[in-house]
């Protein structure tokens, strides 16, 4: 039996052990030597990472693959399956690491995908890449770019156990003056089937001190943020309890950014693997894995329909962008819970979204 004080103190020593980690091979090793920790090689030449070591591109290439490893190493422990990796290459620059585990024991579907693009956008395909209105000009209509980041969905067996998302992103773009836009994005957001008060304490306050350590309206601004962006519009209603989103975030300088975003890349593991852990033993009947398939369904619109990342990865030919879906999913005509049932307590709560600290 888990209670809240177990959850805390596990989340509390899986943050501590990934911060002191990182923080010592930030420190103390090359970045060669921090390579030798990672799934696959990078997808930027070591050498090129090595003379360019200063600037924010590789300082991010570095963060996603730990970020990669560290998630990927946790979730297969949990699991005691192995994931298939993909490294793959663009012939318009750049590539990525697909890091993808299918009917494991614990995970229906659990994928860790790392992507770092290089080559020109048109400006049409640029306005996918920010919420805001700023108009990018490029020379000729093109705008040379860099886009880089990290993303995982975790679609698990057990209706009791949530699905998670996370993304965090840079971008840079060189525009026809030859100044440089960079920007970076991203964010965290958790999917139950079934509502549970502690396990959303226990994301959303994880999130919250990774926010605040940095501005104490991040928190705040960021998780109205994540349920407005994660909202299904033609069902009126959210795609889950949300979290943290975040974009086009630029000030007040580069390296506070940079910061703000390694302290959410460290929540990854301790917000979500005490959850899956609680709920590894959890009986549920065929009822309740056929409401999981109707909110898989959910899941699959709101993906394919409204978010900007996939749109923007189906402009960019040869991406690996269709990872987030699962396996399985249903749909049913005018499905609608029982009036008082944990289904019909989940609805209102996607409808009517919830603070949970």
């Amino acid at each position: 039996m888990y209670h809240t004080g177990s959850l805390e103190f596990q989340r509390a020593e899986m943050a501590t052990k990934i911060s002191h980690n990182m923080k010592k091979k930030e420190k103390g090793q090359s970045i060669t030597e921090r390579c030798r920790g990672f799934l696959t090689t990078p997808v930027t030449d070591i050498s090129v990472l090595e003379e360019k070591k200063d600037e924010m591109g590789t300082k991010m290439e570095m963060l996603i693959m730990e970020t990669q490893a560290e998630f990927y190493k946790a979730l297969e422990e949990v699991d005691g399956g192995t994931f298939k990796v993909d490294k793959w290459e663009r012939k318009e620059g750049g590539g990525g690491i697909s890091c993808v585990m299918q009917d494991g024991n614990v995970f229906e579907k659990a994928g860790v995908d790392v992507t770092v693009l290089l080559g020109c956008l048109t400006e049409e395909a640029a306005k996918q890449m920010r919420s805001g209105e700023k108009v990018l000009k490029g020379k000729n209509g093109k705008l040379p770019f860099c886009a880089m980041g990290v993303s995982s969905v975790i679609h698990p067996k057990n209706p009791h156990i949530p699905s998670v998302h996370f993304n965090y992103r840079y971008f840079e773009i060189k525009e026809e003056d030859g100044s440089k836009q960079w920007w970076f994005g991203g964010g965290t957001d958790l999917t139950p089937v079934y509502i549970d008060r502690e396990d959303a304490f226990l994301f959303h306050n994880t999130l919250k001190e990774a926010c605040d350590k940095h501005h104490p309206k991040y928190y705040a601004d960021f998780k109205k943020w994540c349920d407005r962006y994660f909202y299904i519009r033609h069902r009126g209603e959210t795609r889950g309890i949300g979290g943290i989103f975040f974009d086009d975030l630029d000030s007040p300088n580069q390296e506070e950014v940079f910061n703000f975003i390694k302290s959410c890349t460290r929540t990854v593991v301790p917000c979500y693997l005490p959850i899956v852990k609680k709920h590894l033993n959890d009986s549920f009947t065929q009822e309740e894995k056929d409401w999981q398939q109707v909110r898989r369904g959910r899941y699959v619109e709101f993906n394919l329909m409204y978010d900007r990342g996939i749109k923007f990865g189906l402009s960019m030919p040869g991406c690996r962008v269709l990872m987030s879906l699962p396996l399985t999913a249903r749909w049913e005509f005018m499905h609608e819970p029982g009036k008082g049932s944990r289904e019909a307590e989940m609805l209102d709560v996607l409808r009517n979204p919830k603070e949970w600290v």
